[in-house]
């Protein structure tokens, strides 16, 4: 269920200076980029609706939609169909790392939850059967989650796993990451092969991550590998690209 809208104070903007040579919206932007990272805003709270905070404060929409805006693209602030303006962490930025999303948002301090779409035995097709270094045909676990970081959906991990790990439970990727559940079991991961791009949204995707239909994504295909050389999974994931970017360091050879 959407979270109810969080009505500012009746003297939010009560520093505002209209007489200012500083711009409305810049004023705006600050109060609320202020109130964000203070807290009175919360991560995941949703934002009152500009129509009603330029009715309630005699704000024009237009200067109201610019201060939003600015956060927006500071990461701060999201916008999302059938939900309205919801206050986020700010984007997040991983390094190329053999680390799990999980893992990244929780030792950035947000709060990471994951809802199992899909958890089924199968059979691994071509894609998968190469990535992994087993027939096509073999059997597999497929898992799909979404994974939300302070209640705003970030991501759509589609993972295939041998049948080795088919005592992974719903349950067990619900409260951990898959890294932390493949170490619970005894692998150690010490390489992966991926790959990062960007493409259209499939229609389930948009769906999830409540983004414009065949809206851009980045994207991730990652085969990781254990001490002795074996797959041990192999992820196609998709990420909401004003939430969500790569960071590497490059070093002249």
């Amino acid at each position: 269920m959407a979270q109810s809208e969080t009505v500012l104070p009746a003297d939010f903007f009560l520093d505002l200076d209209r007489a200012s040579p500083v711009p409305l919206y810049y004023q705006i932007a600050n109060r609320l980029e202020r109130a964000i990272r203070e807290e009175q805003l919360p991560a995941g709270s949703r934002l009152e609706n500009e129509i009603s905070i330029g009715h309630r404060f005699g704000l024009s929409r237009p200067t109201v939609r610019r201060a939003i805006q600015e956060l927006v693209d500071k990461g701060l602030l999201v916008r999302r169909r059938g939900i309205g303006t919801q206050v986020v962490h700010g984007q997040v930025t991983r390094g190329v790392d053999l680390t799990s999303l999980y893992e990244d948002l929780s030792q950035t301090g947000q709060s990471p939850t994951t809802q199992v779409i899909r958890h089924e035995a199968g059979t691994a097709d071509e894609t998968a059967a190469d990535a992994l270094g087993v027939e096509a045909g073999t059997p597999v676990v497929r898992i799909t989650r979404l994974r939300l970081a302070d209640g705003v959906p970030i991501a759509v991990l589609d993972n295939t796993l041998p049948e080795a790990f088919s005592d992974i439970t719903r349950d067990d990727l619900e409260q951990r990451g898959l890294y932390q559940l493949l170490r619970a079991r005894g692998v150690t991961i010490r390489v992966a092969k991926q790959r990062i791009g960007a493409r259209a949204a499939t229609h389930a995707e948009s769906q999830l991550l409540s983004l414009p239909r065949n809206a851009a994504v980045l994207s991730m295909s990652r085969t990781a590998f254990d001490s002795s050389g074996r797959a041990v999974e192999f992820g196609n994931h998709c990420y909401s690209p004003d939430l969500y970017s790569f960071e590497m360091t490059l070093v002249e050879k």
